[in-house]
């Protein structure tokens, strides 16, 4: 009677926490933890900014390269022949503007000239003038011959022509060098036009000699000698080890207590003698289905409802030994410990 009345006791316990275990919700549980995890790493896919066949290739797979190493080197010569074209082009813009300055000098001579025929004229106009008012009272009180006035008439006259012609003259010098000056602000155009080209060529130039943009070790390479490389076709990836995370998808159940700051207790599957620490560091804004190419028809008749995921990025502690063993795309066990 009283193994029965023991029985009967440890039979209603276990029921009572089974009841109790079996209504409380994933999310109050001390520990939240997921296999659906990877080691990730933010790689760099490199790619060339020009065509051109690829002369020499500097790294092989895996091979570790600082940022600015050299990772490959592309055909220059399509491309010198074109710097030499633009750089030509600048060069007879520049002979341009030195003639059309020749000119301009020699304008502005013809128009101190010009000026100094005109000071010369005046003179002789006024001179001319004065004769005519002289024999025309000669020739009016009759001390003075008719012919006389005429004469100095036809003076005064010539003389107003070769002023005339010399005003002309300058005012035709003064035009030419605006002229001549619009056309040096045109040919300077066309000379930043030509040397515009010359710096893109310049700066193709510098894309030939194509450097790691990060550190990291070299992965996924497709560029090979003799190759041709096509302008933001990848030719390799570049991986930064030493900055690898744990990206981990948690049920959406199991979010309600989980939050930055957290630790972390990571199993790696390839490594089952090592344990690693980290910190949540954020919750995605949204589950990977939300960016699914096809969305889910939910206002049909039938529905089930599907538990989604959500990333969660975890920081590994950087001081910790044997980082360097982890590899990008293994799998691990994170265990996020739930502070109450």
């Amino acid at each position: 009677m009283k193994f029965k009345l023991i029985a009967a006791s440890i039979l209603i316990v276990v029921l009572i926490v089974a009841y109790v275990l079996f209504n409380r919700h994933e999310a109050e549980a001390n520990s939240q933890s997921t296999d659906d995890a990877y080691v990730k790493a933010d790689a760099t896919l490199v790619a060339p900014q020009i065509a051109a066949l690829i002369e020499a290739v500097k790294v092989v797979d895996h091979q570790f390269v600082q940022a600015g190493d050299l990772l490959l080197r592309l055909d220059q010569r399509d491309l010198q022949i074109q710097l030499q074209d633009a750089e030509a082009h600048v060069q007879a813009k520049k002979a341009a503007i030195i003639a059309i300055q020749a000119q301009i000098k020699q304008q502005q001579s013809l128009v101190q000239q010009a000026k100094a025929n005109i000071q010369i004229d005046q003179s002789n106009l006024k001179l001319a003038s004065q004769d005519l008012q002289r024999f025309s009272r000669l020739a009016e009180d009759g001390s003075g011959t008719l012919q006389a006035k005429q004469q100095a008439e036809a003076q005064y006259g010539t003389q107003q022509g070769v002023a005339i012609r010399s005003q002309a003259a300058l005012e035709t010098a003064q035009q030419q060098i605006e002229v001549l000056r619009a056309e040096t602000l045109k040919v300077e155009a066309d000379q930043a036009i030509a040397q515009a080209s010359v710096d893109a060529v310049r700066l193709k130039l510098s894309y030939a000699e194509v450097l790691a943009p990060i550190s990291g070790y070299i992965d996924q390479k497709q560029a090979r000698v003799g190759g041709y490389s096509q302008v933001g076709s990848p030719l390799l990836a570049i991986v930064p080890l030493n900055s690898i995370y744990i990206e981990a998808n948690f049920r959406e159940t199991q979010l309600a207590q989980i939050q930055t700051g957290q630790v972390v207790e990571i199993r790696v599957d390839a490594l089952p003698s090592l344990s690693f620490k980290g910190k949540v560091q954020s919750v995605g804004p949204a589950s990977g289905a939300s960016f699914s190419p096809v969305a889910a028809a939910n206002a049909t008749g039938n529905f089930t409802k599907v538990v989604q995921r959500l990333p969660i990025r975890i920081a590994l502690d950087s001081k910790q030994a044997n980082l360097d063993k982890l590899r990008v795309g293994m799998s691990v066990k994170p265990t996020i410990q739930i502070a109450h």
